[in-house]
């Protein structure tokens, strides 16, 4: 199989000057945080020490201001300009990485058209989240043929329908909001044609600051006018749940400073309140715990594919789930904080799942 890698990449530039290639500088940058030392930093991304230091240097020039500084007894750390820049570019990644992944994805489907023994693939078309991630990791070890396509709930399962996935990832509340959400995807999921297969329950709530310095406890102080929000995008399962809390609790969408943001994913909001811009938003424990933010739960929700039922005598299918139901898997979703591999692989009518839709 052919494995296609894409990265994010950016430049800076400086009126006349050629542009600023962030990635070298970047990666020192990184290993001076880590280390608190430039010579140790040159030396964990492979660079001289001389090298290292003229890098910095010119950088600075650019910017017409200090990258680093070195405090009695701290060692060398980066200045607020230099922590900007690296934010930035985890902002970029957060933001930019399920989409280069789907095209990636794509590019090894195109690819394998032109190879004579091409294998059929499982077109997924899945809401982002860290379980599939995972699975896709472990997929790709296994050499599963899978075609990736990372979309909102509501583009998944309106594509199964129209046949053109053969999976469609999305996820539901648990508890009062569950018949609401499956409401909307019943437009297009058909109890006498599709079926579910369980993936993961994970905690959805609301990200913070380390500290929780705006003394955040719930939704309602999303309307505090100093709380400056960050949403996701319309169409995500995340927002449509969102909006049904806030509706329950009385909160006005109107009040809420940011309501109308939109991130892609759980890691680029998370990125967002980390990096100083928002100072609350929403998504799963998983990305608060990768960014180091406080996590105040609100709901739990059960993520599924969803397939046409004849699909599961498919032998490829049928592998697919067999993947899921390995030990080996379910210890990595375990390990994804937020995340429980209860009932990963099984599969479930509708009904079995929800009660009569």
């Amino acid at each position: 199989m052919f494995k296609v890698q894409i990265r994010p990449h950016w430049e800076i530039s400086f009126n006349a000057e050629p542009p600023l290639d962030t990635a070298a500088l970047l990666g020192l940058l990184l290993a001076v945080q880590d280390t608190g030392s430039i010579a140790q930093a040159a030396k964990a991304v492979k660079l001289s020490y001389r090298y290292a230091w003229g890098m910095l240097r010119e950088a600075e020039r650019l910017f017409g201001a200090a990258l680093l500084e070195t405090g009695r007894g701290r060692g060398t750390g980066l200045t607020p300009l230099a922590q900007k820049l690296v934010w930035a570019d985890r902002r970029i990644a957060a933001r930019l990485s399920p989409m280069l992944e789907s095209l990636a994805s794509e590019l090894e489907s195109e690819l394998g058209k032109m190879a004579a023994d091409r294998l059929r693939m499982i077109r997924m078309d899945a809401s982002h989240g860290f379980a599939v991630a995972a699975l896709m990791v472990h997929l790709n070890q296994l050499e599963m043929p899978v075609e990736l396509r990372y979309r909102n709930s509501t583009d998944a399962v309106a594509a199964l329908s129209r046949r053109e996935c053969d999976l469609a990832g999305f996820h539901v509340p648990t508890g009062i909001h569950e018949k609401e959400a499956m409401a909307w995807y019943t437009r297009w999921l058909n109890p006498d044609e599709h079926c579910l297969i369980h993936l993961a329950v994970r905690s959805q709530g609301l990200f913070v600051a380390p500290g929780n310095p705006l003394g955040v406890t719930g939704l309602a102080d999303l309307a505090r006018p100093e709380v400056r929000f960050v949403n996701r995008q319309v169409g995500s399962g995340t927002r449509m749940l969102l909006e049904l809390m806030l509706q329950a609790a009385g909160v006005k969408v109107q009040d809420i400073g940011g309501f109308n943001s939109a991130e892609f994913t759980h890691s680029a909001v998370a990125a967002y309140i980390a990096s100083g811009m928002a100072d609350v938003g929403i998504g799963v424990r998983t990305a608060a715990q990768r960014f180091k933010l406080d996590f105040i739960p609100l709901v739990r929700e059960r993520y599924f594919f969803a397939l046409r039922s004849d699909a599961l005598s498919d032998p490829l299918i049928r592998q697919f789930v067999g993947i899921l139901q390995l030990p080996e898997y379910h210890a990595r979703v375990n390990e994804l904080t937020g995340y429980e591999a209860n009932d990963t692989g099984a599969i479930m009518t509708l009904s079995q799942a929800f009660g009569p839709v």
